[in-house]
């Protein structure tokens, strides 16, 4: 809808991974750079982690398109929870070498073989892992056992490993020490600071053919930036909705006010500033150092289950001690939390009828001045 009011060629705050509007920001160029360090050096693991809507997969997307004309024979692999006696079946897959239901020893046969002819044909064979923070310690052990495949000490296939912050955790268990022992570099990638931010918007609007309609202000993109923290995702979703209140306003300039309207609709729909990312517990290593620490993997204090530690005291009405003031303040608040969503639903569901009251209204509009003509 707003493309047309705007003038634009392009949606220029679509979701997919467009190459088209990948933009170079300082945390990407830094992440680019660790990937093509792993591809000079020929072995090993790369390991990017990042928080929801950081713009990892849009990072692969970039790097395969740099890879078409190159001698790499590389594959995608997109996770979900992929189970030890799958991964090689997926594997092969990915590489077009049938995904049968052949035992273990045939089916690494059969990768032996891939890896091999394409050395002889001085090719190299590249994994590419999206969502890694889902693959079990057990899948993970079978890609290390790949690495293992060489010829005249280089390996025959290279992995890098892109995934949320999470997996940082996986990778510093103590049974992954092995697995440390391979990655060459590791980078945690982070958002994007107040002046990319800016800049990223303007890149896409340009992108999507942007003649500076709308205008936005400083102020405007100061609370984009506020509202967002900088995460491509994110700010893709609120620039969206903005460019639509803007269509919708019959505004070419947006100002903080807009961007204020925007935020009290998204909050009313429950989709308020989100929880903040948790810090990756090590430290960013250079490329030139592994995770490795000299005394072993650091260990972060043990969670307690969810509830409070187990205990004679814990247990549930009718089978243990009746809830405490404690017990009883959660659930009032619990109740009242309830409460306030069921009012922000009704909020919701109020402001997308206005929306879509309106939206007909213009259709209508519209659809009159085109009989008129």
């Amino acid at each position: 809808m707003y493309r047309a009011f705007y003038g634009l060629t392009d949606k220029p705050f679509q979701l997919g991974t467009d190459s088209r509007f990948y933009f170079n920001s300082k945390p990407h160029n830094r992440a680019m750079a660790y990937l093509r360090y792993g591809l000079e050096k020929r072995e090993g693991f790369i390991v990017i982690t990042g928080g929801i809507g950081t713009g990892k997969t849009m990072l692969l997307t970039q790097l395969l398109g740099e890879l078409e004309s190159s001698d790499i024979v590389a594959a995608q692999l997109v996770t979900t929870h992929v189970e030890p006696e799958d991964m090689l079946r997926i594997i092969c897959s990915s590489f077009g070498l049938g995904d049968d239901a052949a035992p273990k020893s045939t089916l690494l046969d059969k990768l032996e073989k891939f890896f091999r002819a394409q050395d002889a044909e001085g090719k190299r064979v590249l994994l590419l892992v999206d969502e890694a923070q889902n693959l079990p310690v057990e899948s993970l052990e079978e890609l290390r056992m790949l690495s293992n495949f060489q010829i005249n000490g280089h390996s025959l296939m290279q992995s890098f490993l892109l995934g949320q912050t999470e997996f940082d955790q996986t990778v510093q268990s103590p049974e992954m020490e092995q697995f440390r022992q391979r990655i060459i570099a590791a980078l945690h990638l982070k958002p994007m600071d107040a002046e990319e931010t800016r800049a990223y918007i303007e890149y896409r609007l340009t992108k999507a053919g942007w003649k500076d309609d709308p205008q936005i202000t400083a102020g405007a993109y100061e609370k984009i930036y506020d509202f967002t923290q900088g995460v491509p995702r994110r700010i893709n979703n609120f620039c969206d909705r903005l460019l639509l209140f803007g269509s919708l306003e019959e505004r070419h300039l947006l100002d903080e006010n807009a961007v204020k309207s925007v935020i009290r609709e998204l909050q009313n729909e429950g989709l308020g500033a989100p929880r903040p990312e948790v810090p990756a517990t090590p430290q960013t290593q250079s490329p030139t150092t592994s995770r490795r620490q000299p005394n072993g993997p650091s260990q972060g204090p043990r969670r307690q289950p969810a509830g409070g530690p187990p205990g004679p005291q814990g247990g549930m009405p009718g089978n243990g001690p009746m809830p405490g003031p404690g017990d009883i303040g959660r659930l009032a608040q619990r109740l009242f939390m309830l409460e306030q969503e069921v009012k922000q639903l009704k909020k919701s569901l109020n402001h997308e009828r206005k929306l879509l009251r309106k939206a007909i209204l213009i259709q209508m509009e519209m659809d009159v001045e085109e009989e008129l003509d």
